[in-house]
């Protein structure tokens, strides 16, 4: 699937491997704007609407800071939420067993793009 220059996130080389996430919106297929995150796990891009799934609201209380110290999970700054990086799944706190949701990226010529926005009705689970 080609790139659409209007799914552009960003260039690659912003991501360092657990630094800051590079913030983004996206329109969904209803036209509703959502904020989102994209980071760099294990050499990975990974990307996720930026919503706590305990209460919907932004994880990063500090732009793109989303890392816990050890570097090992994502972290909601408002409820300490903890979640693994490549999957999403939130493995500690207030919605231990659910998942961010996430939006599917690729990598094309050192720039990073979303190549499926979220279905609305995904994101009400």
């Amino acid at each position: 699937m080609a790139a659409d220059p209007d799914q552009l996130i960003g260039p690659s080389s912003t991501l360092i491997e657990r630094g800051p996430a590079l913030r983004f919106q996206f329109i969904q297929a209803d036209g509703a704007k959502v904020s989102a995150l994209a980071i760099r796990y294990q050499g990975r891009i990974y990307a996720y609407v930026n919503a706590c799934r305990h209460i919907p609201i932004e994880l990063d209380l500090q732009d793109g800071e989303i890392f816990d110290l050890s570097g090992h999970y994502l972290i909601c700054s408002m409820h300490g939420a903890r979640y693994l990086p490549d999957s999403g799944l939130c493995v500690a706190g207030p919605c231990q067993g659910r998942s961010l949701k996430p939006i599917i990226t690729k990598e094309i010529n050192g720039m990073i793009y979303y190549v499926k926005p979220i279905n609305p009705a995904d994101s009400a689970t």
